[in-house]
Order: structure tokens, then C-alpha cells, then sequence
């Protein structure tokens, strides 16, 4: 028998029934006044944050509030912050700074605060000491406990400071409010063992906890049913789940062996999966991969540095020759797979010469698209007590260079499209230009066309005409 980290399903009652008195005291209001109810759910930071801001607003609607995307209207204001890096932290500070305003024309507004941020006890006390007006705070251990949070200051009146729990546990049966109906996100897993030394996430989201693979198949199923076509597994390192489950007979079940049974779903929909740590991505992952019907040849596998010596003071667990041979094995079983990686530019001690390593790495891997940042000291993190911190100049200089070889490499790698046609999902007007449609490849590549309102959400074959740096620009084949 396997044993998962699973909150009792007592406590998700008790929130259905902190979620039903709310409901009811809503209804009251809106009944006496005519006014409709609104929630607004503002999110900073990675593709976990924006689950669980789903979640947190799927709460709320189950709650009795209309969600809405203009915090003016809301009578709940909810701020899900990211931690990763300091500008983010400090973008969602100066945003909660600026509710306070609406808050003095609408006293009974609620504002809550969450997330990885407020996780670290310095913003939580921050916070409570330099926002008065924030009603309640809950880290990312108490995302289930919104309802209770929202009964009690509405009962009480008190300000609310929820402790992290002493053990994260996945809370099952949450409900969603997702933001498209076609594009959706699916966590497997929470929480991160890995403890790279630039990283926070460990200590604001916990250990690795797995969800039961019965659940993920059925939250999948349902959204294929429900007409989705790109479903996006998530955790902080997907390779990982199954890890953590104990087991009487030593019985394993993998990411692969989840991602084998997701694709035997029928329908017509593409999946795929974030983040990959290359420490764990094994041969049968790729193989599964090559094999499969629903999952799109596209792996995000971040390298972060092309040092050995780098990659070690980050504590990453492989260097360049392991990388380099996942690459090869994932070319050679997936011909026409993209690639994509993360880059940090600037880690402490790094010199010259390892900066050149990974412009190196980069020529030799030659990515479709990197994510690149450069490096930012996080509280409370080793990377952050080290020595020999790069200066900005120096590093924005080798942000710079990193940026102009992987431009060349990418436009490279798009030219070879042309004149080929490709599935493409659409996903509405341009952000750019509104007169423009954009969609997304298999690969994960944009792709800009002429289209109208009838093509979002759905597969459409194009022929690409031209290709650029950072998109393909096609027309109706």
C-alpha cells in the first residue's frame, strides 16, 4: 500500500462548510442591497502560483463572489506573491500598498495576502506592521483555509496572521475557477527537496508531496471531456513525483509511469510538463515521451550554467556531460523535439571563463528558446552568504552577450519552418497587436496569423511564411 501525503478530508469539510455559510451570508447581503458580490484574485510569479490563484478564486466563487479582473469592483481582494526574486517581492508590496486607498473608500473590504513571499516570517511581520489594512495572511501551506480565514473576519473582525503548518500536506478537492477553457494547469506535486543554493522555494513551499495518480488521471479526464486541448502538468520538479510516497512492497510509480497512463486518455489535446530538473530526467521519461500520442515534443530542461564548477556551488547535482547526454538521448528518440532552458547569468564566483562555458553550452545545445535571468540574492538562501558577488555592471554586460548568441540561435532554429505547415492552438488577439491572432505550437513556439474570434481555443493548421527571432508568422493552410 502506498502512503501519500494527503490532508484528512475532515478538514476540506469543515472548509465546505465555512465555504456554505459564506455563501448563505452573501446571498443575504446581495439579496437586501441588489449588489452582486466580486472577488478578485491578483497573482505574482511562476505557473504554480497561477493554480492555485484558480484555486483560491474557485473558493471564492463557491464562496458566493463574482470573480472579476478589476480590483475596484471587488469586495474581496486576494494577493498571491511570488518569492523568487527580490524585484518580485517588492512589486507586489507596492501593489498592496496601493490598495490601501481602496480600501478607505470601501472599509469592508476584505484583503488577503498569500503565497511564497509572505511564507517568510520578515514579509509576514512586515505586513502586519506596515499594512494595517491587509485583513489576513496565509502561506502557501494554508491555501485550503481561505474560507475559514474569510468566516472568521467577517465574524470576528480581527486581523488574521495564519502559522505555516507544521506539515504540508496536498489538500484534494479544491474548487477551480480556471482562467481559460481550453489551456489549463494540473499540479502533480508541491514542495521541493532539491535545495539549489540561489533558490528559495524549499523554504516557502516545503517538501516534495506527491498527489495520488488516481486524482491527476481524473482531474485530466475531466478536463478533456470538458473540450481542453494543452494541459500543463506542473511541480517544482515533475521528474520527481513518486519519490516521496512510501510503500509496503517497495512498489514504485514514476513520472513516467503517470505520464503513461495521462496519455492513455482519449481525445484530441496536447500535454505537457514543467519544471524538469536534468538530475531526473531518465531515459524511460523520454522514451514514454517518444512513444506517446498526447505529449508534445517539447522539453523544458533548465541548465542553468554551462560550469561544472558553477553547478556544483549551486548544488545542482549533474554537470555538463550529464546534460549533454539527456540532449542526445531526447534528439535521437524525439527528432523534432524543442528545447527550452533556464540561464542565470551572474552566480556568485562566477568568472569569465564559466560565463564563456555557457555561451559554450549554449552553441553546442543550441536551444530553441532560453528563459534568462540574471542572478538576484534571496534572504536566507547559501548563495546569498557567499562570496565574490558579481557586480551589476558585470553582469548586466554578460546578460547582454548571453542574450545576442541565443538570439542568432534562435532564429536559426525557426528558419528551417518555413514553408511547412504546423498544428497551432489559437489563443486570441495579438497582446501586441490586436489586428493579429497568436497561437502556440506543439513546440511551444509562437505563432502570429490572421484569424477571428471563431479560432480561439482550437487546433488550426498553418503554413509559416516567415520566421523571426521570437515568433512564426503564418496564414491558413
Amino acid at each position: 500500500m502506498k502512503e501519500y501525503k494527503i490532508l484528512p478530508d475532515a478538514e476540506m469539510q469543515k472548509q465546505r462548510e465555512y465555504i456554505e455559510k459564506i455563501r448563505i451570508y452573501n446571498e443575504r447581503i446581495t439579496a437586501g442591497n441588489g449588489k452582486t458580490r466580486y472577488a478578485y484574485v491578483q497573482t505574482f510569479g511562476c505557473q504554480q502560483n497561477e493554480a492555485d490563484s484558480e484555486r483560491l478564486a474557485g473558493m471564492c466563487e463557491a464562496m458566493g463572489y463574482v470573480v472579476c479582473d478589476d480590483p475596484k469592483m471587488a469586495d474581496i481582494i486576494i494577493v498571491n506573491t511570488c518569492a523568487i526574486r527580490e524585484h518580485a517581492e517588492q512589486k507586489a508590496l507596492s501593489i498592496i500598498g496601493q490598495y490601501k486607498h481602496l480600501k478607505a473608500e470601501k472599509p469592508d473590504m476584505l484583503i488577503g495576502v498569500c503565497g511564497c513571499m509572505v511564507t517568510q516570517e520578515h514579509r509576514k511581520e512586515s505586513i502586519k506592521h506596515s499594512y494595517p489594512y491587509v485583513d489576513f495572511v496565509f502561506g502557501t501551506s494554508s491555501i485550503y483555509r481561505l474560507p475559514e480565514l474569510v468566516f472568521k473576519k467577517l465574524k470576528v473582525g480581527k486581523r488574521l496572521y495564519c502559522s505555516e503548518e507544521t506539515e504540508y500536506l496536498v489538500a484534494e478537492g479544491m474548487p477551480v475557477h480556471r482562467e481559460s477553457n481550453y489551456r489549463a494547469w494540473v499540479s502533480i506535486m508541491y514542495g521541493c527537496n532539491n535545495f539549489c543554493t540561489y533558490c528559495i522555494v524549499p523554504y516557502v513551499r516545503g517538501r516534495e508531496r506527491s498527489r495520488r495518480p488516481e486524482d491527476i488521471i481524473a482531474e485530466v479526464r475531466e478536463l478533456v471531456e470538458l473540450g481542453y486541448k494543452d494541459i500543463t502538468l506542473l511541480g517544482q520538479n515533475v521528474n520527481s513525483y513518486g519519490k516521496d510516497v512510501k510503500s509496503d512492497n517497495g512498489e514504485t510509480y514514476d513520472f513516467a509511469d503517470l505520464l503513461s497512463d495521462i496519455d492513455k486518455i482519449e481525445g484530441d489535446y496536447y500535454i505537457r510538463f514543467m519544471t524538469s530538473h536534468p538530475k531526473d530526467a531518465s531515459k524511460k521519461l523520454i522514451d514514454v515521451m517518444a512513444e506517446s500520442r498526447h505529449v508534445a515534443h517539447q522539453f523544458h530542461l533548465p541548465l542553468q550554467s554551462g560550469s561544472d564548477r558553477v553547478l556544483k556551488a549551486m548544488n545542482r547535482h549533474y554537470d555538463k556531460a550529464k546534460y549533454l547526454d539527456t540532449v542526445e538521448y531526447l534528439r535521437k528518440k524525439i527528432s523534432d523535439v524543442t528545447i527550452s532552458s533556464d540561464i542565470i547569468v551572474g552566480f556568485p564566483g562566477e568568472t569569465e571563463e564559466d560565463f564563456l562555458d555557457t555561451i559554450s553550452m549554449l552553441k553546442t545545445v543550441k536551444f530553441d528558446m532560453t528563459y534568462s535571468f540574471i542572478y538576484s540574492p534571496r534572504k536566507d538562501t547559501p548563495a546569498a552568504a557567499m562570496q565574490e558577488q558579481i557586480s551589476d555592471d558585470v553582469k548586466g554586460e554578460r546578460m547582454n552577450r548571453l542574450l545576442e548568441t541565443q538570439n542568432a540561435i534562435a532564429l536559426e532554429k525557426n528558419k528551417p519552418m518555413e514553408n511547412t505547415i504546423i498544428k497551432v492552438l489559437c489563443d486570441g488577439p495579438s497582446k501586441n497587436n490586436k489586428n493579429v491572432y497568436s497561437g502556440r505550437s506543439e513546440g511551444n513556439k509562437i505563432v502570429l496569423f490572421q484569424g477571428d474570434e471563431n479560432d480561439i481555443g482550437k487546433f488550426i493548421n498553418l503554413k509559416i511564411v516567415k520566421a523571426d527571432t521570437f515568433a512564426l508568422h503564418g496564414e491558413k493552410a
